[in-house]
């Protein structure tokens, strides 16, 4: 094998050189596998403590909020009225405001993107992000929005693992794995459940049980949680009574339960989906106040049922001690479940972790009631299935059964109910997966059109709208127009199709070449008679808002080559045209910027400034810093592919906090000193421009 097939196979490593990056150095001296290792301990151990200084910062924040003194679901039911609409209105407007202006990314519930950025992204996340999100997400959660603590925990984790595997510049499967350590530490340090932590960052997460992956997560899990047993003590999160299973039978009534926790937990992730899109839909109110809607929206729920608040974990402990009825257990059922969706569809930060425990707790708690008395044999205690509840909602909702069976376990301490909570969990997994494909953290990235269940395909059509690419200015004839004129237009114009509009410029319909070619026979005839309103076709049409997947199914619909474009909203009249090929050039664009984007932190090789990680022959391609002289200045006056003989093809725009950072070069494109650009030339041409950048 020579040199460059060394390179392109990742087979061969680099000699070392002078500013090596530290992990080369470490992994020379240690081997791979130790010093993954010992990176998975201090990933750990930060995410152990950044975990617990998130609850303390609930806490600080509650006490800001509510006053001192008590459990949280005391301080907010003895607060007046009106505190309890102002206050999540308040924690709304700053939380809305820390998405804004310091991460985007701390939106939601967290594990969509840590899923998104292991998938796509080569496990590269902004440290910024672990900042913002224990930020949003405390004070939301304090404030009393309905969301729980995991799923920020999960992002924190996961963001501090990123930035250290980013800062030591390792390869991008293993700064996933860092990913996947980070996020399992902040599970384990909240719930103090190691195990079902490190099952929860492989099942979930990754997506792999590889040895040297699982391996790496199992130990990040057990540092993380020897932090947290430390400073908050070794007890469960939950303490309940013991259970068991009294009567054989009671497994089918557990299987009842499987099968309802699939119902409402598809129904939860269809709510809560609705919910994202019903606030995405008011685009005349700013974001950033979207949050305040979604905090008064809880506070008059809870003028009535202040449970819902928070994370709620005093209400689950009241009802797996089974301290409710049934009435209302079935009402705070679906009251959090609307919460919840107020909470993260306006664009609140906080996890659904907790949600789906106070929800299956409550079914649990609910099917335990009637069947004690719709049954004849003796059987648990409602408590029982609650606990089993649990379990089955959170595996109904995460499509995560491994996961929901070993974090009840572990949350309880109680193997009594094992039985039946593997019954329930399963069967709640497979009803909802039956009802729906997508679980409660993979419906916001099929959204956006990446589907990590089909091979991880990514729909790029669906990440572009027709608003990007439109051809303004569009050709349009009058319906009165005659048929010499239609004709005469043909032979003038390179268009294939003509657009019909009425008095007020409103898009009538639609003139193709070949309706005129048809009526060549009879052009003497109707040449004084006929007008385009006679022959034009009903029109197919695009909205400026509308994606390229929908463009491209509307451009199947008559083999069209060309559709007219009308502005976003109710208005008829036409702005630009959208062509097939101009859908063509823009997927082919997407997938090269996603095969380069989901690369470009990965794979590098440090030689100083000068990072490459692809070689053809004696061409590179490379990453590196914008040199000075370049700043400020339109790429066409460069002329670096005369002058250098190099080309940029990909620019990082380092600084940016939207989701979409990487940029293709156009003549106009002016660089910044923040940005990077991945560069593509002979290899002494790169070399010779990174020693300019200083």
């Amino acid at each position: 094998m020579n040199q460059d097939e060394q390179i392109q196979s990742g087979s061969c490593p680099q000699p070392p050189v002078s500013g090596a990056a530290p992990a080369s150095r470490l992994r020379l001296r240690l081997g791979d596998r130790t010093s993954m290792i010992l990176l998975a301990i201090v990933i750990g151990v930060a995410a152990g403590f950044g975990a617990v200084f998130f609850r303390w910062l609930i806490g600080a924040f509650q006490d800001l909020a509510w006053g001192a003194g008590g459990t949280p679901l005391a301080k907010i039911v003895r607060s007046p009225w009106y505190w309890r609409l102002a206050i999540p209105a308040a924690g709304g407007l700053l939380v809305g405001l820390i998405v804004k202006f310091l991460a985007p990314e701390a939106k939601g519930h967290g594990v969509p993107e840590v899923m998104l950025s292991v998938a796509r992204q080569g496990g590269v996340i902004r440290p910024v992000v672990a900042v913002a999100k224990s930020f949003a997400s405390a004070i939301c959660i304090a404030t009393g929005g309905s969301v729980g603590r995991e799923g920020p925990i999960v992002q924190i984790g996961a963001a501090m693992g990123s930035a250290l595997g980013q800062w030591l510049r390792l390869s991008t499967r293993r700064i996933r794995i860092c990913v996947g350590c980070g996020a399992a530490a902040g599970i384990a340090a909240t719930f103090n459940a190691p195990i079902a932590a490190a099952f929860f960052a492989a099942e979930v997460i990754l997506g792999e049980f590889g040895v040297g992956a699982f391996a790496s997560v199992v130990i990040s899990s057990v540092s993380a949680t020897v932090i947290a047993r430390t400073l908050l003590g070794d007890v469960p999160a939950f303490e309940i009574p013991a259970y068991s299973i009294v009567n054989p039978a009671e497994m089918l009534t557990y299987a009842v339960l499987g099968l309802c926790a699939g119902v409402v937990g598809v129904l939860f992730v269809q709510v809560l989906h609705s919910s994202e899109e019903f606030f995405d839909r008011l685009r005349k109110v700013p974001d950033f106040l979207k949050p305040v809607i979604g905090g008064i929206g809880i506070g008059c729920v809870a003028l009535v049922l202040p449970q819902i608040m928070g994370v709620g974990y005093d209400t689950i402990t009241d009802m797996l001690h089974g301290r409710m009825i049934m009435g209302l257990l079935v009402v705070l059922l679906f009251a959090k479940l609307v919460g919840t969706c107020f909470t993260l569809g306006s664009g609140g930060s906080g996890g659904i972790f907790a949600p789906s425990l106070f929800m299956g707790a409550a079914l649990g708690g609910a099917v335990g009631h009637v069947a004690r008395w719709a049954l004849p044999f003796s059987m648990a205690t409602p408590g029982a299935y609650a606990v089993v509840g649990m379990g089955a909602m959170v595996a109904a909702a995460a499509h995560a059964p491994i996961t929901a069976i070993l974090i009840i376990f572990e949350l309880t301490g109680d193997y009594g109910v094992m039985p039946g909570l593997m019954v329930a969990c399963i069967l709640g997994t497979l009803t909802a997966q039956r009802l729906r494909r997508e679980s409660i953290y993979t419906i916001k990235l099929t959204k956006r059109g990446i589907d990590l269940q089909a091979g991880q395909e990514l729909n790029v059509l669906r990440q572009v709208h027709v608003r990007d690419i439109v051809r303004h200015g569009v050709e349009t004839v009058a319906r009165t127009a005659n048929l010499d004129s239609l004709y005469q237009r043909m032979v003038d114009s390179p268009h294939y199709e003509f657009f019909v509009v009425d008095d007020d410029g409103n898009l009538a319909g639609v003139i193709s070449v070949d309706d005129l070619r048809h009526m060549l026979p009879q052009q003497e005839s109707l040449r004084r008679i006929a007008i385009a309103e006679d022959l034009m076709q009903p029109v197919v049409y695009l909205r400026e808002d509308d994606t390229l997947d929908c463009a491209m199914r509307q451009l199947g619909k008559r083999a069209h080559e060309e559709l007219p474009v009308l502005p976003a909203g109710d208005s008829m009249v036409p702005v630009g045209t959208l062509q097939r090929q101009d859908v063509i050039q823009a997927y082919n664009k997407e997938i090269l910027k996603v095969d380069l984007a989901g690369s470009v932190s990965a794979r590098i090789e440090d030689a100083a400034k000068l990072r490459s990680w692809q070689t053809v022959g004696g061409y590179i391609l490379a990453q590196m810093e914008v040199p000075p002289h370049f700043c400020g200045m339109p790429l066409e006056s460069l002329r670096l592919r005369q002058e250098h003989g190099v080309q940029i093809i990909l620019i990082d725009r380092a600084g940016d906090r939207s989701e979409s950072r990487f940029a293709f070069p156009t003549r106009d494109t002016v660089l910044g000193p923040a940005d990077r650009i991945i560069v593509f030339g002979r290899r002494e041409d790169v070399a010779a421009l990174a020693r300019e950048t200083g």
